[in-house]
């Protein structure tokens, strides 16, 4: 199935990305640092922390200026890199299984947190208490529109029959359970997700069972994970599933610019983790290069090569 839109046959994609090469390059003038449009997701979520952090450490090394772009997550990502309308994109390992050809990786920054979010007070306590209920699986072109439609099926719930589906905003969804019109969301980001408000107003439900169905279903890139006790002021720890992020470019991408991105990943690790998130989450520059099958930028290949053999 084609989740990218008309731009991203082989030649199509190509095309778009080459194009966006050379204007990237021709936009500069002389000692103007080159801008990188990063596709960054929704505002309030991990990944527009994170881009908002690796824009500032560029401006302070001045190889390069980050700016950032919202959108509503994976799949918008990846559709507007596959455009052209950006240079690089952070996604969901899994929403890249079947991308374009002419992807690229810079690295693995980052394990994403499914998060399945009921009311505090609201009798649904695992996920099969999901039967007949109204759920939103992220904002329209979120990866979580995907995961979540997979997480469903791995625990034999059929979206749109025994479950009724929405795409919300991740700030919609809460108001939404907020006002009785939904009964659980799930995103997923980094912990704390503050908007999320828990536990006062929610709580999340334990997924890990449903790890191993999840991988014996859909493929190796789902883990099980705990989110740690007071992640959230005063819950307990709660098992879960993660999926990595990636930071994604094209083949086409200059050289020296992929080069730039991969020095600040190495370089910068420690201010790149959002304040919310100390504790929980880290930059493991071990780990940059596991990018999940999507084979690394021949510019990111070779800073890696440099730090490490």
């Amino acid at each position: 199935m084609n989740r990218f839109g008309p731009m991203s046959s082989r030649r199509g994609f190509l095309t778009a990305a080459t194009g966006f090469g050379a204007a990237l390059l021709t936009g500069c003038g002389p000692g103007t640092p080159p801008t990188v449009r990063l596709a960054a997701g929704e505002i309030g979520g991990f990944y527009h922390a994170f881009t908002a952090l690796l824009a500032a450490v560029a401006a302070e090394a001045g190889t390069l200026r980050i700016e950032p772009v919202t959108t509503m997550g994976s799949l918008a990502n990846l559709e507007m890199l596959t455009r052209g309308k950006v240079d690089a994109a952070l996604t969901l390992a899994d929403a890249v299984q079947d991308a374009p050809d002419h992807l690229a990786a810079i690295g693995r920054v980052y394990e994403n947190y499914l998060q399945l979010a009921v009311r505090v007070d609201g009798p649904i306590g695992e996920v099969a208490d999901l039967r007949g209920a109204r759920i939103s699986l992220g904002a329209p072109g979120s990866g979580a529109t995907l995961t979540g439609e997979r997480l469903l099926r791995a625990a034999d719930l059929n979206p749109g029959s025994d479950v009724t589906v929405t795409h919300l905003a991740l700030r919609d969804a809460v108001a939404a359970i907020a006002a009785d019109a939904a009964d659980a969301l799930l995103w997923a980001g980094g912990v704390p997700t503050g908007i999320l408000d828990v536990p006062r107003a929610l709580r999340l439900i334990d997924m890990g069972a449903l790890a191993q169905p999840m991988r014996d279903r859909f493929g190796y890139l789902y883990d099980r994970v705990v989110i740690p006790a007071d992640a959230y002021p005063g819950t307990a720890a709660v098992r879960t599933i993660g999926v990595a992020n990636l930071l994604v470019t094209t083949t086409s991408l200059p050289t020296e610019l992929a080069d730039a991105l991969t020095e600040l990943l190495i370089t910068r690790a420690d201010r790149l983790v959002p304040a919310v998130a100390a504790g929980t989450q880290f930059l493991d520059v071990r780990s940059l290069i596991g990018t999940d099958g999507i084979p690394l930028h021949a510019g990111a290949a070779r800073v890696y090569r440099r730090y490490h053999g």
